[in-house]
């Protein structure tokens, strides 16, 4: 179709003439409302923005003479992290006379990979940076995954206590109202 009567089309139905395709031949043109066009795009993109994954490490410091309790604690806040879907970067700090001794830290790192297993695998093995030991760990699952399946479980936790209003939805609570 000649551009003088694509034009005048585009005028009669109060659209624009938008060249989609520049590098065919001949030129691909489309009639749109090309301000209602770029604000769908740019919804799609926000929207699609909303729905990505930023990659977080998180970091976890340690010293080479850990009691097991806190061990346990530091142990569960990497367990967290990589459950959702966050890398962690462990570090080991040693001071003083514990710098002579870089295989306890390594045996520490070693110990914590092989507890955390089932969640994450070691992305970049234990290596001394001066003072510090390093070491990260990344998730078996995305983030994007972890997001959909926390998604999915706060919504099945509403549903459940809109099924049982009154009832706490804390397993700690429900079981100490269980007792009283």
């Amino acid at each position: 179709m000649p551009l003088a009567k694509a034009l005048e089309l585009a005028q009669e139905y109060d659209l624009d003439l938008v060249e989609v395709a520049a590098n065919a031949r001949p030129p691909v043109c489309k009639l749109m409302d090309y301000g209602k066009f770029k604000y769908e795009s740019a919804m799609k993109a926000r929207e699609a923005r909303k729905n990505q994954a930023h990659t977080v490490i998180k970091e976890m410091k340690l010293r080479p003479k850990i009691d097991p309790h806190d061990y346990d604690t530091k142990k569960g806040h990497v367990v967290r992290f990589l459950k959702q879907g966050d890398k962690v970067k462990i570090t080991i700090m040693f001071r003083g006379r514990e710098q002579s001794r870089p295989e306890l830290g390594y045996r520490l790192l070693q110990r914590l990979a092989e507890d955390v297993q089932d969640l994450g695998f070691v992305e970049s093995n234990p290596k001394q940076d001066g003072r510090n030991m390093i070491m990260v760990l990344g998730p078996h699952k995305k983030k994007t995954e972890a997001m959909a399946e926390a998604r999915q479980a706060q919504e099945a936790r509403k549903a459940s206590a809109k099924a049982n209003p009154g009832r706490s939805q804390n397993p700690a609570e429900a079981e100490a109202s269980a007792e009283a």
